[in-house]
């Protein structure tokens, strides 16, 4: 496989309500989007350069760092973990974040994140997943997916009025109805890895690894087991 076409993308699924009617955000992309056009999807996308110059409030969960770096050393988990707070924020308007001054100048894409007087927090995401995208698709990613508690957005989670035009329909859509959607395959596989697990958002045991090779498609997990031919 080919992994310099490759990009490195994070992916969040915001819970809310996790103990009792949980719920998913999602919404739809545009029907002319090179990459998965028209599928209802969870917000996300790839890491920007920039992203590695942003001063997160805080580290990383101990155990999700040293998963996302278990086969990946050339991965920045800073950078990955700034580039998921800033999709949810561009795609969806919610803040993962702290109140505080930014320090010094944010770059040219944090600027509007930066103006809120917030700085971005990872307290609460959880690595859950991770999936490449098959060879012969235009766009190519080594995605990340993440989970986090929707009580740690700062402000309304229903207020979307700061979103970019990449999603539409935004809405938070209960688990079992998410399943009934027009969903990517990858996107079914990892709500039901999920949606196995609620209430509980901690760490999972061990991280699913979707991989796509050129004639196989293979799971292993990190953090545990070997690997398992599908």
């Amino acid at each position: 496989m080919d992994k310099r076409s490759l990009r490195d993308a994070a992916t969040v699924i915001l819970v809310r309500d996790p103990d009792s009617a949980p719920k998913v955000l999602m919404g739809q992309r545009g029907a002319k989007a090179a990459f998965m056009a028209s599928k209802v999807v969870f917000p996300g996308g790839a890491v920007d350069a920039e992203d590695a110059r942003v001063p997160l409030s805080r580290p990383m969960n101990g155990l999700c760092a040293g998963r996302l770096e278990e086969a990946s050393g050339r991965l920045n988990v800073g950078a990955l973990a700034a580039a998921a707070i800033r999709e949810v924020w561009e795609e969806t308007g919610l803040i993962l974040g702290v109140p505080r001054t930014w320090p010094g100048t944010p770059p040219p894409g944090w600027q509007s994140f930066a103006a809120t007087g917030h700085v971005p927090s990872p307290a609460g995401l959880r690595f859950v997943f991770r999936a490449i995208t098959p060879q012969g698709r235009p766009r190519r990613f080594d995605a990340r997916f993440f989970t986090i508690d929707a009580g740690r957005v700062a402000g309304d989670p229903d207020d979307f009025s700061r979103a970019s035009d990449e999603l539409s329909h935004l809405r938070w859509v209960p688990v079992a109805e998410a399943r009934t959607l027009d969903l990517p395959f990858i996107t079914q596989v990892v709500l039901a890895e999920v949606a196995a697990r609620l209430p509980d958002l901690d760490p999972p045991d061990t991280v699913p690894f979707f991989r796509n090779e050129d004639e196989d498609v293979l799971v292993r997990r990190l953090g545990g087991a070997s690997p398992l031919d599908l």
